[in-house]
């Protein structure tokens, strides 16, 4: 693969985003940042604002995936609501641009990054920092966080094993090779 990855952190005080460029099994940071939406009170304000920054990041870095981190499942359902919204405004904005969308768990991140998923904020960027050579870890540590989904993705992406298209069930596998099963 040849191209560009934006990894996002859907947040709906502070949003992380980060770009890694691809090439082949090589990867390497472009940009990351971080959309601060913490002065503004109104959540359709903050939600047109993520709209709008992760529009003007697409179509300035040209990106041909979107990965994104899936909201957890937590305790308060109010924030939940607000991280989805959050989300699906991020996704509608990589849609609208034809991009591939690609989510996962922060659980599966921070195992690809870390080798465990209940690593620290600090632990995956100071292993995305000496992996992918930046100088700088931000102070919002969603910005490293969001590079990590897409870093996650490359990973995905230029793994020797298959992780996804097998079986779900046997009535799925027998649907998916007809010519190996026996009538």
């Amino acid at each position: 693969m040849k191209g560009r990855i934006i990894g996002i952190d859907p947040g709906t005080n502070v949003l992380g985003y980060g770009i890694i460029n691809v090439d082949g099994r090589k990867a390497d940071v472009e940009v990351m940042g971080v959309v601060e939406l913490k002065d503004l009170g109104d959540p359709y304000t903050k939600l047109h604002r993520i709209f709008t920054k992760v529009t003007s990041v697409i179509a300035e870095y040209k990106p041909t995936e979107l990965a994104i981190e899936a909201p957890f499942f937590g305790k308060n359902v109010q924030s939940m609501l607000k991280l989805g919204r959050a989300q699906g405004v991020c996704i509608a904005a990589a849609l609208n641009f034809g991009l591939a969308v690609h989510e996962y768990a922060p659980l599966r991140i921070k195992q690809a990054i870390t080798g465990h998923g209940d690593a620290a904020k600090e632990q995956v960027a100071n292993i995305l920092q000496r992996m992918l050579h930046f100088d700088d870890v931000p102070k919002y540590l969603d910005a490293t966080d969001a590079l990590a989904a897409a870093y996650c993705h490359f990973l995905q992406l230029t793994s020797p094993i298959p992780t996804s298209g097998g079986a779900k069930d046997w009535k799925d596998f027998i649907a998916k090779n007809p010519n190996r099963v026996l009538r």
